[in-house]
């Protein structure tokens, strides 16, 4: 958990002096803003926040192996974003969208705090790339897909005008 809020950190600290309109802008056709990045990254701890609790309460045990969940930081390979995690169109300021961030990392560390950690170990989740992980993997994968999209934000910010 700690790695992730270094990197949560970074990613804050890496659009805080730029404006909401800046954020929101698309610098290239087909390419997400800086606030859908962001967008994204929040959809997606949020919809893996409900996936460990639902597995939690309601999952049946699962051995597998741990996968190499470190290669998500590798952006070489493209996925695309499930439905559910595509970010919109809409403009959102910083504020705001720092408020979901705050929320959904807040739902995590709570959810995490009180999880039986055998369970965490035991249960697992389908992921489209690695196939499945335990719920214990997803926790810094989390933390690995924000570092991926890190760099998807330095890309934008340098060809911002």
């Amino acid at each position: 958990m700690e790695e992730n809020k270094k990197i949560r950190e970074a990613v804050l600290r890496s659009v805080e002096n730029l404006s909401d309109e800046q954020l929101n802008e698309q610098v290239e056709e087909g390419r997400w803003s800086i606030m859908q990045v962001l967008n994204h990254l929040y959809l997606m701890e949020r919809a893996i926040v409900h996936t460990l609790s639902n597995q939690l309460a309601n999952g049946e045990n699962k051995t597998t192996v741990d996968k190499p969940i470190q290669f998500t930081t590798d952006r070489s390979t493209k996925v695309l974003a499930p439905s559910f995690a595509t970010p919109s169109d809409d403009f959102i300021a910083l504020t705001d969208m720092k408020s979901n961030l705050t929320t959904s990392r807040e739902n995590l560390n709570t959810l995490v705090a009180s999880a039986d950690k055998t369970l965490l170990a035991q249960r697992t989740y389908p992921h489209p790339v690695f196939g499945d992980l335990s719920l214990e993997q997803w926790i810094p994968f989390i933390g690995l897909h924000e570092k991926r999209h890190l760099a998807q934000i330095e890309e934008v910010k340098e060809k911002l005008v």
